[in-house]
């Protein structure tokens, strides 16, 4: 059940998740209650329905603490399951599994809320062909891992960052300004994919003539998103985002839009109710 993501270390996560758990002093608790010997079995499973993800995550955690453990994962991440669903079992030190357990939980809930609320939003728009995309409203540090719960739940991954993309926002275009000089300014540097956010139908052809590579339209309702779509005339891909909610998003995506992002499945989501409950060897 090894955790394998592009870009993230797993190890140094780990480490650091701890080190800020156990201080200089460590788990005094478990150290002055439990017998060095103690060993627990365990069981790791939700309350809820739920998409799972951070498994292999939370596994880690117990693995960094006993490499000895024995873990025995019963769903993968991106799993679909019903509450009282069993997510995995272990055995091992009850020090280590206590010592571990609010680490590996923390993730583990945090990760699926993500997934959860993720597939909610995906599962709204079947059918309208319109693809869900998240964003980088992400908890700083925990992007990779935010934007991986995601996928799971359905989503497909908008920038990962800074880097990976140009996105033409108002303020740009009030340095620049107008739309066509920011967008020519960023074509002349040499980058590839070019978002422009626009919140103007008369602000599109500006875009798009200067060489945008994907629209992004801005706080449009939906009628005015659909005569975007049809001005676009799929020249380029178009995104519709801005407030967009559960109740909402069919019908923008119904507008025949390529994508809808939104920034509430990292931004807004609870976190899953699962539980780990232990009993002794």
């Amino acid at each position: 059940m090894a955790f394998v993501l592009d870009g993230f270390d797993l190890d140094a996560f780990l480490a650091a998740t701890l080190a800020e758990d156990l201080g200089d002093g460590g788990d005094i608790t478990s150290a002055a209650v439990i017998p060095a010997e103690a060993r627990f079995r365990g069981v790791m499973a939700s309350r809820d329905s739920i998409t799972v993800a951070g498994l292999g995550v939370a596994a880690g955690f117990f693995r960094a603490l006993d490499p000895e453990v024995t873990i025995v994962p019963l769903v993968e991440d991106g799993a679909a399951i019903a509450a009282g669903g069993v997510l995995m079992r272990l055995e091992g030190s009850a020090r280590a599994m206590l010592t571990a357990e609010r680490s590996a939980l923390n993730t583990v809930q945090h990760l699926s809320g993500i997934a959860t609320l993720t597939r909610a939003y995906a599962d709204r728009i079947l059918g309208t062909g319109a693809i869900l995309l998240d964003t980088r409203k992400t908890i700083p540090g925990l992007r990779r891992l935010e934007k991986y719960a995601t996928r799971m739940g359905g989503a497909q991954n908008h920038r990962m960052g800074l880097w990976d993309a140009a996105m033409i926002k108002d303020n740009h275009v009030a340095v620049a300004g107008d739309v066509g000089e920011a967008v020519a300014r960023a074509k002349a540097a040499g980058i590839a994919r070019i978002i422009v956010e626009v919140d103007r139908i008369d602000q599109i052809e500006p875009a798009l003539a200067a060489g945008a590579t994907h629209l992004l339209l801005d706080n449009m309702t939906p009628a005015v998103l659909r005569g975007a779509v049809t001005l676009v005339g799929g020249r380029v891909p178009t995104e519709a985002s801005g407030g967009v909610t559960l109740e909402t998003i069919r019908d923008i995506a119904a507008t025949g839009v390529t994508y809808v992002s939104v920034g509430r499945l990292t931004q807004s989501a609870p976190a899953a109710d699962i539980g780990l409950d232990f009993a002794l060897v």
